[in-house]
């Protein structure tokens, strides 16, 4: 009687199991339940959507592949509860900032990372991490760094490779072979934590006569129980596996495509999930000859180059694994209204202040490359907008109105501009934690979500390609677009999508029998991003008054651009300032026009600020507009040498580096004058472009051309600063060439002054950033 209870014990416990956390699929036969759905965990850090959208597409994926995914957003601490958590767990998390952690993610990192934790809290978790991250900047994915090494000082322990995705280089070099081997890792993760906690269970119940508690039957999860009673659907289930497995693709249409069955999951039809990988959820698509063209003369002639719109062999020929259609998710509809509220500028602006632009002036002189200006707002209205030198702040633009209205045009709704907007989630959607976005206000015109709800410039994502097949007439476009999804298609949508930064619009109107609906670019556009910049002034120089600078950022002509355009914030403060803009060398006018004005909210920065102590030295690296936090530094220090003059202050350096010395040369005047005052100890400058003179040529075999060139010059006194004065090193500017040259200087100074090797001279620059003394203010 005992073992029989024993064994009865053991039923009950997989039955309740089986009802309270496995999930079950179908066949599709004879709709009786064939086999559970394993259950893991997604959990997402993003702050502009990407680690967001992987994240959703793992979840949308994993039905395919036999298994159950329950997605959260870390910030929804009430959603999940890893100290219980006995599922796989999955973060994919990016990073911001100088190596923070996204804003949805931050409160987590700092929960772990409580120091009353025990180094076995966390035993019983099973976890992989995706980092998001770009190699153009400092701390790559250290947002997933630090989430990693916490968690396995906290003792959980890893079932699966970290992925370092590196947007730099375009993530889905490591994305997509990342994703591709998660399936095989998860599965392997949960039959064993199967296993283990089936054997515990058989030995509670074999130990003892009297039945376990309901807690402890309620904390095991038998992952991989399948249902062995029904042996029909099972071998039914087995054939159609054994058929996706060894039969080629069939071509059936351009629109039609055969789905691969996972190992553990049934068989899925063509659009059920949603996730844009190479690496699953994936297509064959079958071989077709490119179609040749006639001439004029019926005389058939072939493209002789690849283009945005035209593959070449061998990517023309090949068959393609190309993505799963993403489950459409939204429901749009446009209402006519009898009056349309006319409303300029962001909607939610409780933390936005309007300013009037008080002063434009153009730094950059002659004819110089870049257009700098510099921009003086008016913030005396707004008493609580305080800031230091070092701050950055948001600048709220629209979507360029030509662009706007060419987008109605391209999607047949110009007529319909002024109808209001109507979104609500489809009843009968597959997607994961579906949800209408937070950043699209109810009644708004359709003009307004255009112009300043959507990101329209967006470089289009493989998975919103993937859906505008769907929607594509012509069959050469639908395959040149399957192309550029697919996996073998990479390199194209590298060279021709990626790496100009195609805009949807763009894209549009090269594939012309593209007709989506709306609500496809509701769904896949993000949210329009404000724009930062940084403070180049102090208030104590400049009260009730902010200034920026920035140059007119140009995107040249290319394949599926054929006119250039400038950048979307840049170009449009151009545009604004334009009546007023003084002109170097030029009086400012007195006229009586109107000033402009602008959306912003600041974006204090606590750490890239100059040190609180007066006597710390400090070096500030910065190119062209990189120079404009370090007015703002030097604005405050030569107020404060004037308030103390009894104190000791620190060294100053600047390095400084342009095309031209008469030309691209900013704040040339104001500079010499910091040095006069003894504000700056120190004013190193150099010049690209400029002709190298006969007296250079005599004192040093090569004039410094860059700022890494004038940091080697003066070796010795940049390492004494920084590594026995306790000094501090700010770097601002370009973060893909002019940051990373910085480093590597910083390196091989290190290394020739102290007479280390690499590891150690890496060491002491880790040091100086872990100590919050080496550190930068940099751009892509």
């Amino acid at each position: 009687m005992v073992v029989f209870r024993a064994v009865s014990v053991y039923s009950i416990a997989k039955a309740f199991l089986w009802q309270s956390v496995c999930y079950l699929s179908k066949c599709a036969v004879c709709s009786m339940p064939c086999q559970v759905k394993p259950r893991f965990v997604v959990l997402y850090g993003s702050q502009k959507g990407q680690a967001e959208s992987i994240a959703e597409g793992i979840a949308e994926s994993a039905e395919e592949h036999g298994l159950f995914a329950e997605l959260s957003c870390l910030k929804d601490n009430e959603k999940y509860n890893l100290e219980k958590e006995n599922a796989p767990v999955v973060f994919i998390v990016s990073t911001t900032g100088d190596g923070e952690p996204p804003d949805n993610a931050l409160q987590f990192v700092k929960r772990i990372k409580k120091k009353t934790l025990s180094p076995d809290h966390y035993k019983h978790l099973c976890y992989a991490l995706l980092a998001l991250g770009d190699t153009n900047y400092a701390n790559f994915c250290n947002c997933g760094k630090t989430i990693e090494r916490r968690l396995q000082e906290l003792g959980a322990k890893q079932f699966y490779a970290t992925g370092y995705a590196d947007d730099g280089v375009g993530l889905e070099v490591v994305l997509d072979p990342w994703i591709e081997g998660l399936w095989a890792a998860i599965k392997e993760a949960l039959s064993k934590m199967s296993a283990d906690r089936t054997g515990y269970l058989k030995g509670e119940a074999g130990d003892s006569p009297n039945e376990p508690p309901h807690s402890s039957i309620a904390d095991v999860q038998l992952n991989l129980l399948s249902i062995t009673d029904h042996q029909d659907c099972e071998s039914i289930r087995a054939s159609v596996e054994t058929v996706s497995k060894f039969a080629t693709a069939a071509s059936s249409s351009a629109s039609a495509t055969q789905i691969a069955v996972s190992d553990l999951g049934p068989a899925f039809p063509a659009g059920s999930t949603g996730l844009a990988f190479q690496s699953h959820g994936t297509a064959s698509v079958p071989t077709s000859a490119p179609e040749t063209e006639a001439g004029d003369a019926g005389v058939p002639h072939i493209a002789l180059a690849a283009s945005l719109t035209r593959s070449l062999p061998p990517l023309s020929e090949s068959s393609l694994n190309v993505p799963a259609v993403p489950p459409p998710y939204l429901d749009v509809s446009l209402q006519e209204v009898d009056a349309v509220e006319q409303i300029v500028g962001p909607l939610k602006k409780e933390t936005l202040h309007e300013v009037p632009i008080s002063r434009a002036v153009q730094l950059a002189r002659g004819d110089s490359v870049k257009t700098a200006l510099l921009l003086e707002l008016d913030i005396s209205a707004h008493p609580m907008m305080t800031y230091q030198p070092g701050d950055s702040f948001d600048v709220f633009c629209p979507n360029r109105a030509a662009e706007v209205e060419d987008l109605l045009h391209r999607l047949d709704l110009h007529d319909q501009r002024d109808h209001q907007v109507h979104i609500s989630l489809r009843k009968d959607t597959k997607k994961k934690g579906a949800q209408v976005p937070s950043y699209i206000s109810q009644n708004i015109s359709l003009l307004y979500l255009l112009t300043w709800c959507l990101e329209i410039r967006s470089v289009p994502k493989k998975a919103f390609l993937r859906a505008l097949v769907e929607h594509t007439g012509d069959s050469a476009q639908r395959r040149r677009l399957q192309e550029l999804c697919s996996k073998q298609g990479a390199a194209d949508y590298n060279l021709y999508v990626r790496d100009p930064s195609l805009s949807v619009l763009e894209l549009l109107t090269a594939f012309s029998s593209c007709s989506p609906p709306l609500s496809l670019l509701i769904e896949h556009l993000p949210k329009l991003q404000p724009r930062p910049y940084s403070a180049a002034s102090s208030c104590l120089r400049y009260p009730g008054r902010l200034h920026f600078v920035f140059n007119v950022v140009e995107f040249p002509a290319r394949s599926g651009r054929p006119a250039g355009r400038r950048g979307l914030c840049t170009g449009w403060l151009f545009d604004l300032i334009n009546p007023v803009l003084v002109l170097p060398e030029k009086a400012e006018s007195s006229g009586s026009l109107a000033l402009p004005k602008i959306h912003v909210s600041l974006r204090p920065n606590c750490s890239f600020r100059p040190p609180s102590a007066l006597s710390a030295p400090f070096i500030m690296v910065g190119p062209g507009t990189g120079v404009a936090p370090f007015i703002g530094f030097l604005q405050q220090r030569e107020k404060e040498r004037k308030e103390n003059p009894e104190a000791i202050f620190g060294e100053t350096w600047l390095f400084f580096g342009c095309r031209h010395r008469d030309g691209d040369y900013l704040f040339r005047e104001e500079l010499e004058g910091f040095v006069s005052s003894g504000t700056l100890s120190q004013l190193k400058v150099c010049f690209s472009r400029d002709d190298q003179k006969e007296e250079e040529a005599t004192l040093s075999a090569a004039r410094p051309r860059y700022v890494q060139h004038n940091l080697l010059l003066n070796s010795q006194h940049i390492t004494d600063i920084l590594l026995k004065q306790n000094g501090y090193l700010y770097v601002c500017g370009d973060a893909k060439n002019m940051a990373k040259d910085v480093n590597d200087t910083l390196m091989e100074m290190i290394k020739t002054e102290l007479q280390v090797d690499q590891l150690d001279a890496m060491k002491r620059l880790a040091e100086l950033r872990e100590e919050k003394r080496y550190l930068q203010d940099i751009w892509g």
